[in-house]
């Protein structure tokens, strides 16, 4: 096996040193970088710890940890392999998690503890990728620095190198598209609403949501420089975008002879909200690269990794193989005319999405068009499918093998970290790998379940096979600060029965659904959970007997373990309700439904108690981008309109990015529940039977006009207390959970 474990491994160790330059203190950039860290992060403890550069081995990023005296020793060959070894620390002798929540706390033991024995470890990959394209509208588009300064460290501390950096695009695209005749106006109309803008980026959508204020665009340039200033410091190679191919409509009228293609329409949106898509063989193609990427270079800098995603999810204008491999090689010959050393990185997930259509010959014509060693495929959704195993690794071209799990928000507990665990424990020994160069997390939205996450990167620090009992041991320390038996034994009970299958994009529960009679309303937001729920009560009922209730990390865990429970328990609620109401049974019908409005109520009022968890405070963050009235009704539509009909009303995508938040559970979903229940008892009162199309369009009708409203009243902090009411509501809902064994 060909392990590309580090590109430029005799480059890195003759010049690691000189990479951190020194500082005017003295300190080189990656020391400064940790100082900011660990000031960040633990204020009161810099004198505390003593962070130093040690040389790399064998080309292999390296930290180290020991007690010196009174102080905590942190070496590493760069600032972020010096952060692993913080974060280490933090886990194993601190009992403590750092979220990338910003408002989540880090809580320590005082004093804090030195390290009993000296720790030494070696990275078994180089490039660590984070993000997704989804992920800055799912769950970023509201960001400022703050948010991202705690993403950023929380990066640091998981060792990521290759962060996906798309922020602030449109300003260098207007600058472009200006230089071709398009008005400010034209431009913006080009563009989508904030939210929508990775599908935009994506090329999938044009239009949706826009014009796209221009505040906005000069908010999010002035963010990335932000956020690129800070990935950098701590040594990461951001990636930044690349001209693919699409290109607004306008291009076609000033360029007539330019073979411009209008693709097929994505997800169901109407024709109006098509896509572009300029021939690589015209000339205008190579000179849209130079422009876009030196106005780039010139704005961002760049570190020379570029992403660029042609035909994701889409249609090519021609299958052949031939043409495909001319793409390719058009795209990288572009970025190397104005950046000799780019490289290009692709997302993999367009070969999994339509695998039909993308035959080997297509995928191997197009990945073979590139020089070796020059297109790094991001492997998108290993838990479900490694196409590495049938594209015979990328036919050599370099790749990340990464871990998805999650879809669209979705806050259900899903994931197989027994899976993950096996195939990880084999994959850096397969002969078969290829060209291997690392390990990512490539989430759509950020979810409760951190675990996994918390795993895929910790197992890169580990050449042997992991223990998973003791490991399982340690995270659940660091999420109570103690060693806990009844903790242990829930989160043991999680990952042998709850735990069991991958993400998909249908995950959700009955409280998230469309109504109807039997089965889900829609294609989304349709539960495919395949436990049953007594399982996870009893996971609820060890976790409230844990015994420092206290710390935060828990309370987010117990929070995440009880309202999938009770969500779990609408399904066999809305089958009791439909069986009373088939057989006429009035009083029990009317009873059923009054139990399950009650249990949505609950579901929300148990998320109300968690800061991630308030669609008010997501409407709020985007309602401080308007500067009137006007403006900030107009972000709170794009706000709402993503997480429940996502484009037009009846759209194809409805509830794709459903979640058991407070105030769209309690407002949002309850009102479509009351409005299903309202009408069977219509239905009962007429003796009319019930018509579920006839619902179906009652409720889009209620879905788009909800999505118009900005009159919510929805709280912004968090309101009550967690444990108090988790217990409370176990107390009302385990005899009727428990009763029998209800399959979720």
């Amino acid at each position: 096996m060909k392990l590309r474990i580090l590109t430029i491994a005799g480059a890195f160790l003759l010049t690691q040193f000189l990479a951190f330059g020194m500082g005017s203190e003295g300190r080189s950039d990656g020391l400064r970088a940790m100082d900011g860290l660990i000031g960040r992060l633990l204020p009161g403890h810099e004198d505390f710890f003593q962070p130093e550069l040690i040389p790399s081995e064998d080309g292999k990023d390296v930290f180290e940890l020991e007690s010196k005296g009174s102080k905590i020793v942190i070496r590493g060959n760069n600032a972020l392999a010096m952060a692993k070894g913080l974060d280490w620390y933090l886990k194993y002798d601190c009992h403590t998690s750092v979220s990338y929540y910003k408002a989540d706390p880090v809580q320590l033991p005082q004093p804090l503890p030195l390290v009993d024995k000296k720790i030494h470890k070696e990275s078994i990959c180089q490039d660590k990728f984070f993000l997704n394209y989804c992920t800055f509208g799912y769950s970023m588009p509201w960001w400022d620095f703050s948010d991202w300064e705690r993403l950023i460290d929380w990066m640091a501390l998981n060792g990521i190198n290759m962060p996906l950096a798309i922020t602030g695009q449109e300003s260098i695209w207007q600058k472009v598209w200006k230089k071709y005749g398009m008005t400010d106006e034209q431009i913006r109309a080009y563009f989508t609403g904030p939210a929508h803008l990775p599908w935009h980026r994506m090329a999938n959508i044009d239009k949706w949501g826009g014009p796209l204020p221009q505040d906005y665009i000069d908010n999010q340039l002035a963010l990335q420089k932000e956020i690129l200033n800070r990935e950098r410091e701590f040594g990461m190679k951001p990636v930044l975008p690349a001209f693919a191919g699409h290109v607004p409509r306008q291009l076609k009228e000033s360029h007539p002879a330019a073979r411009i293609t209008k693709l097929k329409a994505w997800a169901g949106f109407p024709s109006e909200y098509n896509t572009y898509f300029l021939d690589t063989q015209y000339p205008l193609f190579t000179e849209i690269q130079k422009l876009y990427l030196e106005e780039q270079t010139h704005q961002f800098g760049t570190d020379h990794i570029y992403g660029a995603d042609p035909f994701n999810e889409l249609v090519p204008p021609s299958w052949q193989p031939k043409y495909l491999a001319g793409v390719a090689s058009t795209i990288y010959n572009s970025m190397t005319a104005v950046d000799p050393d780019a490289q290009w990185l692709q997302m993999a997930w367009l070969f999994s999405h339509k695998s039909k259509d993308w035959t080997k010959p297509r995928i191997k014509a197009m990945l073979t068009a590139v020089p070796p060693e020059k297109m790094i495929l991001l492997d998108y959704f290993v838990e479900y499918k490694e196409l590495w195993k049938r594209t015979e690794a990328f036919f050599g071209q370099p790749y990340i093998w990464c871990y998805l799990g999650n879809f669209g928000g979705s806050t259900s507990i899903i994931g197989d970290l027994d899976e993950i665990d096996k195939r990880m424990g084999t994959l850096f020994q397969d002969p078969e790998a290829g060209n291997l160069a690392g390990v990512g997390g490539t989430l759509e939205a950020f979810s409760p379940n951190v675990v996994f996450y918390d795993y895929l990167f910790e197992r890169l620090w580990s050449s042997e096979e992991m223990d998973m009992d003791a490991w399982l041991d340690r995270f659940v320390q660091s999420r109570c600060g103690q060693p806990d038996e009844n903790l242990s034994r829930a989160w043991k009970l999680l990952f042998e029965k709850i735990y069991v299958t991958y993400a998909t994009s249908r995950v959700s529960s009955t409280v998230a659904s469309r109504p109807s009679l039997k089965g889900h309303g829609n294609k989304y937001a349709n539960p495919t959970i395949k436990y049953d729920n007594k399982d996870l009560l009893q996971v609820w009922s060890l976790m409230l007997q844990a015994t420092d209730k206290t710390r935060d990390a828990y309370r987010q865990d117990l929070v995440m373990v009880a309202n999938q429970c009770m969500a779990n328990y609408a399904e066999p609620l809305r089958d009791a309700m439909v069986a009373a109401y088939k057989k006429g049974d009035k009083a029990e019908f009317e009873k059923k439904a009054a139990e399950l409005l009650e249990l949505i109520k609950d579901v929300d009022r148990l998320a109300a108690t968690r800061d991630e968890l308030l669609l008010g405070a997501w409407i709020s963050d985007a309602r401080k981008f308007g500067k009137n009235k006007a403006e900030r009704n107009y972000y709170e539509h794009n706000a709402r309109n993503l997480l429940t009909t996502w484009g037009p009303e009846g759209n194809p995508l409805n509830d794709y990015a459903n979640r058991h938040w407070a105030g769209l559970v309690g407002d949002y979903y309850y009102g479509r529940w009351a409005l299903f229940i309202s009408e069977l008892r219509k239905s009962l009162e007429s003796g009319k039977a019930f018509d579920q199309k006839a619902f179906n369009k009652l409720a889009a009708d209620y879905e788009w006009n909800w999505t118009l409203h900005a009159d919510g009243n929805y709280a912004e902090e968090p309101v009550g207390d967690s444990v108090e009411i988790a217990k409370r509501l176990f107390e009302k809902y385990a005899p009727m959970i428990g009763e029998k064994r209800h399959k979720a």
